[in-house]
C-alpha cells in the first residue's frame, strides 16, 4: 500500500496518508508570544490547513491528543477547542500535561483523521 507524505523534512513529515487515514505530526504555535488561547487558535489553524491539503477536515478527526505545558491552561485551551470543534463530530481526545520540547510552546496537538 502506498504511503503519501506531505511537507517532508529531514526529521519528520507534517502529514502521512495511508489506507484512507491522515496522520498529522504534532502541531505547535510559531508565535510563542501568545498565551494559551492564542497559541491554541494558531495550532488549530495549522490542523485545519494540513487536513484540507490531505483531503480531510475537522469533522473527520478520529482521535486527538493534546499536550499542554500546564494544566492551569486547561480551561483556556478548552474554550478555544469548544469554539473550533464541530458539534456532533467531537472526536475521542486525550489531554495531558507534558514538558514540551520548546519551553515557550504552551500546547501541541496531534490528530488522526479519515479522508473525506
Amino acid at each position: 500500500m502506498e504511503i503519501k507524505r506531505l511537507h517532508v523534512g529531514k526529521r519528520l513529515s507534517e502529514t502521512a496518508i495511508h489506507n484512507g487515514t491522515v496522520y498529522l505530526a504534532g502541531q505547535i504555535a510559531e508565535d510563542t508570544s501568545e498565551g494559551i488561547e492564542g497559541q491554541m487558535r494558531e495550532v488549530l489553524g495549522h490542523v485545519d490547513r494540513l487536513l484540507n491539503e490531505a483531503g480531510s477536515d475537522k469533522s473527520c478527526i478520529l482521535m486527538c491528543q493534546i499536550f499542554i505545558a500546564s494544566m492551569d491552561d486547561f480551561p483556556g485551551m478548552n474554550t478555544v477547542w469548544d469554539e473550533w470543534v464541530p458539534q456532533g463530530h467531537t472526536p475521542p481526545r486525550a489531554t495531558v500535561e507534558a514538558k514540551l520540547a520548546n519551553p515557550a510552546c504552551l500546547v501541541e496537538v496531534c490528530v488522526t483523521a479519515a479522508l473525506r
